[in-house]
C-alpha cells in the first residue's frame, strides 16, 4: 500500500478526540502499556467504545495488544510513531530557505 494513504490513515485514526485521548494514555504509560481495564479507567470509556476505539488503533498498527494471563495488554507502537512524526517534519521548510520555528507544545499552540 502507498505510504501516503497508510500516514493518512493513521491520522484519520488519531483524529477522534477519544482515540487521541487512548492513544495519549498509552503514550504515556511507557513500554509496559496498560490492561484494558487499566486504559477504561484513565480514559473514562464505556469497555464497548473502549473495544472499537482500540480495534481502529490496532488496526492502523498504532496500537499493540498481547494477551498476557487473563489481561490484554495494549502498547504505544513507538516504531510507527516515530515514523509518523518524521513522515510530518522530514520536508519541514525544504520549500523555504527560513528556518523552522521553535517547537511548541499543543497546549501552547491551543491558547
Amino acid at each position: 500500500m502507498d505510504t501516503t494513504i497508510v500516514i493518512a490513515k493513521r491520522l484519520e485514526a488519531l483524529g477522534n478526540p477519544t482515540r487521541l485521548a487512548i492513544y495519549r494514555a498509552l503514550v504515556r504509560a511507557g513500554e509496559a502499556g496498560l490492561a484494558v481495564g487499566a486504559l477504561q479507567e484513565r480514559v473514562g470509556v464505556p469497555a464497548s467504545t473502549l473495544s472499537h476505539h482500540l480495534r481502529t488503533l490496532v488496526g492502523v498498527a498504532l496500537v499493540t495488544q498481547e494477551r498476557q494471563g487473563t489481561s490484554l495488554i495494549c502498547r504505544a507502537n513507538y516504531p510507527v510513531m516515530n515514523g509518523l512524526v518524521a513522515f510530518l517534519s522530514e520536508e519541514c521548510c525544504v520549500d523555504s530557505s527560513c528556518a523552522p520555528r521553535p517547537v511548541r507544545s499543543a497546549r501552547e499552540e491551543a491558547v
